[in-house]
This record gives C-alpha cells, structure tokens and sequence, in this order.
C-alpha cells in the first residue's frame, strides 16, 4: 500500500468520513540480538507501508509514514546488525524498486550494496489496487450490506479482475526479487507477506468496518491468492518466504482493542487496514524465525 500521510490515505480516509457520515500498548521491539544471528553485516529494509509501519507511532518519515516500530526496525534490534539501512516506503509499488517515488524517496534499490547480507521486503498490494479497493468494498458495502457488490463490481465481466492483477504481479515480484539478488549477490532475501486482515472464517463485522456480509469470504481469499502468488515467485527465484498471515490469524481488524493487529478506518493507532505496533512485532517476529 503521495508525499505525506493525509494524502496517501486520502481515499481511506474519504470513505471513513462518509461511513461515519451514514452510519495496547505497543509490543518491545524484541529480545537481544541472538548469537546466531550476530554475523549480520548489512541489513536493507525494502517495501510498501506494511513495511513502513504507517500511521504507527512515532512516524519518523512523515513521507514515507515509516515508523520507529515497524517490522524492520524490531527485526534489525533483534538481530543486531552492523549498518541498517530502511527505505520502506507508504504507497510502493514494485515500480518504486528501481525508479523514484517522490523527491524525497529514490529508487529503494539505491540502498542495496554489494556487501548488504540480508534484505527484506515487503510488495505487490499496491500494484493490486489496495487502497482502491478498500474504498470501493466499504463504501458498497453500505448499499447491500448482506450481498456481495464488491465481488459483484470487480467481476460483472465472468471474470474476477482482482486474481488477473495478481496474476499480472507475479513477474514484477519475481523482477524485484531478482533486482536485489544482481545488487547484493551475498544477501538472504526474506520476501514477507502480507497479514491476515478480515477474519480467515469468512466472517465479517459491520458494526466496525462496512464490508458486505458475502464480499468479506471473497475479499480474504483474494489476499491469499496474493499470499500465495508472493510465496511461489519467492521459491523460485532464491528467497525465503515469510508467511505472516498464519500467525495473525484471530488478529483481524474485526477483533477488539488489545487483540487485533491490524486497524480499521477510524484509527490512531496505525493508518487504516494497516498492522498496528502488535501486528508490526509480529511480523518481525515471522521474519526472525526464518533466519533460523
């Protein structure tokens, strides 16, 4: 998932205003470096603002709404390398990778040197439309609340453009990917995903985010078919996956204050649909585990 946070999320943020209209404390950033772990030299933060961390306090990129608690900032105290470089970035796509994004954020390949040895990053919703997306699903939703019109909407055609975006991705993830390996030959690339963000049950919860009662099941077996499609150009071209989605499942937007880590539209906690500081930990956490 423009040059601050008000407009990059002016989309979101429009649809929580007519929603609205109509109708934790953050984890530490982790254990000491672990030993195993302690021959990291170089440590290069790539992504979108999952990986930012956006609208999670402090935001110290107010650009790039990238906070001093995202993933990559819990995963470099916890393994402790000896340079860090985060150049995440809120609304990245996998065009961002290699060209600029705004006057303050280059190309985020400009960080990646031939002695970085490890990479992580986080892309591909953008390129799908996520923001577009959630605007359309919530703001449909609140005109056929038990159908389904979001799905209706991006399938009226017989055929559901949502997975030929995905499928359309795919060569760009593979691309990004390959990019870092050509630049840091030497680096371990972790390729996270993304976390569960409506509840894997199929359910929904209109009394906090309006999505219709039939596009919430569609909705979340769209973002798996994402998962998936990361998961699979990760293996075939010399990354590790990691899933974060497993381990967030019962940590949807739909549970409470205290339980969910991922945000609805009306938030201080993290920018809307986004993870919060808790989502953020556990996402470093999925990435730690698979340095092994």
């Amino acid at each position: 998932m423009p040059s601050s946070r008000s407009s990059r999320f002016r989309p979101l943020l429009t649809a929580a205003a007519a929603v609205t209209a109509s109708l934790a404390v953050a984890l530490g950033a982790g254990a000491a470096p672990a030993s195993a772990q302690a021959g990291v030299g170089r440590y290069v933060a790539l992504g979108d603002s999952y990986a930012s961390g956006a609208g999670v306090p402090t935001q110290v990129d107010t650009g790039c709404t990238r906070s001093d608690r995202n993933y990559p900032s819990v995963l470099g105290k916890a393994v402790g390398p000896a340079a860090q470089k985060d150049v995440t970035c809120g609304g990245a796509t996998t065009v961002h990778m290699t060209s600029a994004q705004s006057s303050s954020a280059g190309p985020q390949f400009d960080a990646l040197t031939a002695d970085t040895d490890l990479v992580s990053v986080t892309i591909g919703g953008n390129d799908i439309g996520f923001a577009d997306i959630i605007t359309r699903c919530v703001t449909l939703g609140l005109l056929s609340p038990s159908g389904s019109p979001c799905k209706t909407s991006y399938t009226w055609t017989g055929s559901d453009q949502l997975t030929q975006k995905i499928q359309a991705t795919a060569p760009k993830i593979a691309s990004v990917i390959d990019g870092i390996h050509q630049r840091s030959p030497q680096a371990k690339v972790l390729v996270v995903g993304y976390p569960a963000i409506l509840p894997d049950d199929g359910s929904n919860c209109r009394s906090t985010v309006t999505i219709a009662k039939g596009d919430a099941p569609w909705l979340r077996d769209t973002e798996k078919r994402l998962n998936s499609m990361i998961a699979s150009q990760a293996a075939s071209h010399g990354a590790v996956y990691v899933d974060a989605y497993a381990r967030s499942v019962g940590h949807d937007v739909c549970k409470p204050v205290g339980t969910r880590w991922i945000e609805p539209l009306i938030t201080s906690a993290a920018a809307p649909f986004h993870p919060n500081a808790a989502g953020e930990q556990s996402m470093a956490d999925a990435a730690r585990g698979a340095l092994g």
